[in-house]
């Protein structure tokens, strides 16, 4: 959740309307062809869901669910939902509303991060600026949402990642710029991480998060860096490693395959960047494929799914998919 800016407006076309009649009509037939910028190693595009804003369904993060479903946070409305495969949207839970929001940097109450187990048990943190709700939840399947861990109510919980195997879910600060531990059954957090790297500049810092080859990925927003925090034997933190800069308004990501590779999310831009291990990068989604804001990135199988909530666009929330081509 990046901070908001301006675009500048698209220019005008209306003096290529005064052309002659041939040029009029492949003008038209441009027009009515949806724009596609779209590279390797992605391609096919396309909007799978459409959002209303008028209801603040802007969908910040995202699980996926083994029969093609795709599980979402929508911040703003406070919510939960899945997008079935037909495209349809399903409200899972709405976390309650606290009777006087402060949350840090926002002020409004959001639901952010989203990790799912194996079983269909789905995590999310919730920021409110009050100490009775501002924490991690739970939503066991047919179940009612709980919390199960108490953050401190000056911060603002967003990214989350789970590593099942050692019971532990890991939460990014972007406001204090740490990283949590919380045991998989809930209680009380550690700060697990309180590196400087992780601090925010002016006002999102550690954001997107995720577990991978023995070490936690931590996205800072303010810095536009991708860090990486190894897991001890012991399983505190070890020292933070820089694996990549210069990513101007850096939100989330996933890992591309076994290795190191990187999609990323840069969000007041409207672009994912495909990020290689050996530092090459370059835009693979944009606005012209229907980004309006991207919040995170998934990939299940050959399908890559980006949830944009057009935070600043304020035009067309919405999920979208593009095949990975292998």
């Amino acid at each position: 959740m990046p901070r908001p800016f301006h675009r500048s407006a698209r220019p005008a076309r209306a003096a290529l309307l005064s052309a002659a009649p041939a040029a009029a009509l492949a003008l038209a037939l441009l027009a009515a062809t949806p724009a596609v910028a779209v590279a390797p190693p992605l391609s096919d595009p396309r909007i799978v869901a459409h959002f209303d804003i008028a209801e603040h369904l802007q969908p910040e993060n995202i699980a996926l669910e083994p029969d093609g479903s795709v599980d979402l946070t929508f911040s703003l409305a406070r919510q939960v939902g899945r997008v079935g495969p037909d495209g349809r949207l399903t409200v899972l839970a709405t976390l309650p509303a606290p009777e006087h929001p402060a949350t840090p940097m926002l002020g409004a109450a959001v639901v952010s991060g989203l990790a799912r187990a194996h079983d269909g048990t789905l995590y999310f943190t919730y920021a409110t600026g009050t100490e009775d709700l501002t924490g991690l939840w739970r939503l066991c399947p047919g179940g009612e949402p709980e919390r199960i861990a108490a953050f401190p109510a000056d911060g603002l919980p967003n990214g989350l990642a789970l590593d099942e195997h050692a019971g532990v879910l890991y939460s990014a600060d972007s406001v204090l710029g740490l990283v949590r531990a919380v045991p998989l059954d809930g209680g009380a957090p550690e700060v697990w991480s309180d590196d400087a790297l992780l601090k925010p500049v002016t006002a999102f810092g550690a954001n997107g998060l995720k577990v991978h080859h023995g070490a936690v990925w931590v996205g800072n927003t303010d810095t536009g860096s991708l860090l990486r925090i190894p897991v001890g034997p012991d399983g505190t933190a070890g020292p933070v490693e820089v694996r990549a800069t210069g990513l101007d308004g850096f939100d989330d990501f996933a890992f591309v395959g076994a290795g190191d590779d990187v999609l990323a999310t840069l969000n007041p831009s409207s672009e994912v960047v495909h990020l290689a291990s050996d530092g090459t990068r370059h835009t693979v989604l944009d606005a012209a494929d229907g980004l309006s804001n991207p919040t995170s990135v998934a990939i299940g199988g050959d399908t890559v799914y980006v949830p944009s909530a057009a935070f600043f666009t304020l035009a067309d929330p919405n999920l979208l998919a593009a095949t990975l081509e292998r």
